[in-house]
């Protein structure tokens, strides 16, 4: 495969709002083409190339670069399978005219279940055997011809004021608001910070069984609660009948 170019795929939210700062300011003022959802800019001399991208029109998911091949996309598809690399989106004859497939690039960086990168990033080397992570957060890899664990990265916890004021957006992710205050991170075990445990997956913090006594307690207070008004009334009804 014969790579004729590279050029990196910056996400934004806004491509028309976005494009002031990378034209004007960085002075990538020729635009190759805008297609709403991306955008291609480079500087006058040709040297310097950038795209900025939404969201991918038909991928499933975005790319953070985006290597030009020319006519050879078919022999990279086919070295791509051929390598057992993760083909994220098959060869494709896009509606504008591009035929293009989408390819994930081994790079042992860890992500969390839901393919969120673990900030600060992580990488695990090619050649490791085994992972583990201890309760610490440190996460240690056991590489191919060495008896000793090596440190490869530290996992951080994050802390706020007002755990509260978090705004939940589902999937047990949570997002910082200015009621829940800014974030103090620390590592696992740290003061004020739990510990990490590798290989477990946090159950409910709700005992059913002690819920439903409690709701039957509850239930049998606000009956008898009831039944004493209903006798309180039943009683001054009986002394309004004796006036």
């Amino acid at each position: 495969m014969k790579v004729s170019g590279i050029v990196a795929n910056l996400p934004v939210t806004d491509v028309e709002a976005a494009s002031d700062f990378y034209t004007n300011y960085l002075g990538l003022s020729v635009e190759g083409f805008n297609m709403g959802w991306v955008a291609h800019y480079q500087s006058p001399d040709g040297k310097v190339h950038i795209q900025l991208v939404t969201g991918d029109a038909t991928s499933p998911e975005d790319s953070a670069i985006s290597v030009h091949v020319g006519s050879g996309v078919e022999e990279a598809y086919e070295e791509a399978k051929q390598r057992g690399y993760e083909i994220v989106y098959p060869l494709t004859t896009e509606a504008w005219g591009l035929r293009r497939f989408f390819v994930r690039a081994p790079d042992g960086t860890i992500v969390t279940g839901d393919g969120y990168v673990v900030q600060p990033g992580i990488q695990i080397p090619a050649n490791a055997t085994n992972v583990t992570i201890n309760a610490s957060g440190q996460v240690q890899v056991a590489l191919s011809g060495q008896t000793a664990a090596q440190t490869v990265g530290q996992i951080q916890l994050a802390a706020f004021p007002n755990d509260a004021g978090l705004s939940a957006q589902g999937g047990n992710l949570f997002v910082q608001t200015s009621a829940s205050g800014a974030a103090v991170t620390g590592v696992p075990g740290g003061p004020g910070f739990g510990t990490v445990m590798q290989g477990f997956v946090e159950n409910s913090n709700v005992n059913v069984v002690s819920e439903i006594t409690n709701l039957i307690t509850a239930q049998r207070a606000y009956e008898m609660n009831s039944q004493v008004i209903t006798a309180s009334n039943q009683m001054m009804s009986t002394l309004t009948q004796l006036r």
